[in-house]
């Protein structure tokens, strides 16, 4: 049994009782935070998030939709027939794209900058606030209550990891394959706390995490991807070692994007370095970008030497030459982070989190 302890506290999942029966706890004294886009509607993975979620009856769940206007009312019908506190908010509604506007705030659009707009009412309306992703089908309602139970504790900051092990096969590849080694690899060139933070969370790019109210007002998302990396370069500073837990969220089986192109991990591998690289250089690591993405290839052969022997330990299939393949291809968004996009924390924000409500709400007008 494994209960090996990181930097930050790791809270494991082990035989007896959970914290304080972290397992069947419910969250009426918290917010949940659920992103969707259109693919979302009405899937059976999004069909169980909502339907445990019932179980756990948070004082608020917000969902930041994204979709055309002929979806969002039957999407927005879909969710509200769930027996939940629903808030629904369009993130691409007319009126949000002007406040935006208005704000300066329009360049680019994505997952981190509908989380954003959902952080901020989140925030407002509960201490406690949790975001996870709607694509689990192994989602189960502890989830929340273990992620919130770090909180209860008196930590600030809890991170969700689990295994990615589905259809026989290791999956997490771009934690694993892009991440990791190219953590590892600034690790063993740069000897600074903010590495040593980011390298002691078991699953970095897992979406699930929980704050108190006064943390989320302090984040500051990336507009698309990236949003998890940027959410951990945040947390070091405003919770660090101390303030921060990590929790055993034990297996989840995920949608899988194919690796090539803009849609697939290869394009989200670029801005997962984008917002990596930016945290690091904002906490004053400065590194070699003509030759770290030699380096970081040597470094994730050796880590695919390892998980070729892992998943043959455990009956697992594995194709090191495709593990390769993608190396290369993540070797490619290895480079100096673009300008800062990231958008305001709350505490900072143009505007306030009831005018996003009013202007997310076209249908509660009059």
């Amino acid at each position: 049994m494994e209960y090996v302890q990181e930097r930050i506290a790791t809270l494991h999942d082990l035989p007896g009782e959970s914290p304080a029966g972290a397992r069947e706890r419910r969250a009426t004294d918290a917010a949940v935070v659920v992103p969707m886009t259109d693919r979302e509607h009405a899937s059976l993975a999004a069909e169980r998030v909502l339907t445990e979620l019932e179980r756990v009856d948070p004082a608020a769940v917000f969902v930041p939709v994204r979709a055309a206007p002929e979806r969002i009312e039957s999407f927005r019908e879909w969710l509200e027939s769930f027996d939940l506190a629903i808030r629904v908010l369009w993130c691409n509604a007319p009126a949000v794209e002007e406040l935006l506007t208005d704000a300066g705030l329009a360049n680019g659009f994505g997952k981190g900058r509908d989380v954003w707009l959902a952080l901020g009412p989140a925030a407002a309306t509960c201490e406690h606030v949790v975001v996870h992703d709607a694509d689990a089908s192994s989602y189960e309602a502890g989830h929340v209550a273990r992620l919130l139970a770090p909180l209860e504790m008196g930590f600030v900051f809890s991170k969700g990891y689990y295994a990615r092990v589905e259809n026989g096969r290791l999956y997490g590849r771009l934690c694993r394959l892009f991440y990791e080694p190219l953590l590892r690899t600034l690790e063993a060139e740069h000897d600074a706390p903010i590495v040593d933070y980011l390298g002691a969370f078991r699953y970095a790019l897992a979406g699930e995490f929980a704050a108190t109210a006064d943390l989320v007002r302090r984040l500051r998302p990336p507009r698309a991807w990236g949003l998890e990396v940027a959410t951990l370069g945040d947390a070091f500073e405003h919770a660090g070692f101390s303030g921060t837990a990590q929790v055993d969220l034990g297996r989840h089986e995920h949608d899988h994007r194919s690796v090539a192109g803009d849609t697939g991990l290869e394009g989200m591998s670029r801005e997962v370095a984008d917002a990596l690289l930016s945290v690091l250089e904002d906490h004053g690591v400065d590194p070699d970008y003509e030759a770290l993405p030699d380096r970081y290839r040597e470094t994730g052969r050796r880590l695919i030497d390892q998980y070729r022997a892992d998943a043959a330990f455990n009956g697992l299939e594995y194709d090191a030459a495709a593990e390769r393949e993608q190396l290369d291809r993540y070797a490619e968004a290895i480079r100096p982070p673009d300008s800062d996009r990231r958008l305001p924390p709350w505490t900072d924000a143009p505007f306030a989190p009831e005018a996003v409500v009013a202007a997310a709400t076209p249908w509660l007008e009059g």
